[in-house]
């Protein structure tokens, strides 16, 4: 069983919302600050967002701030990352990841167009 699942993406217009989660396992997530990565054909996988365990504090890739919204339920023990206003640009395989030790999910597929 994979540490990390991911789940939420699909097939969006421009302009539409999407919202993904991960959901660990075989662990607490809250022990550890976790992180949204993305990668786009043809090019390296980049982080897009981070919170750290506590919640108290968050940051994002500037290309997505004010669009998307990064929090986590450690009763629940998942992250999720809340995408408005989506572009074509933000078509991608979406990961999560942990802090060391660096658990990653298999991704889930965003794809953004009309």
């Amino acid at each position: 069983q994979l540490p990390l699942v991911e789940s939420g993406g699909g097939l969006v217009q421009p302009g539409g919302s999407l919202r993904l989660s991960c959901v660990a396992s075989g662990f607490t997530l809250d022990y550890f600050a976790v992180g949204w990565f993305r990668q786009a054909p043809g090019k390296e996988r980049e982080g897009v967002s981070f919170i750290n365990s506590g919640s108290t504090i968050t940051n994002y890739t500037d290309s997505v701030k004010g669009r998307f919204t990064i929090s986590r339920d450690n009763a629940k023990n998942t992250l999720y990352l809340q995408m408005n206003s989506l572009k074509p640009e933000d078509t991608a395989v979406y990961y999560c990841r942990t802090g060391v030790p660096y658990y990653w999910g298999q991704g889930t597929q965003v794809t953004v167009s009309s």
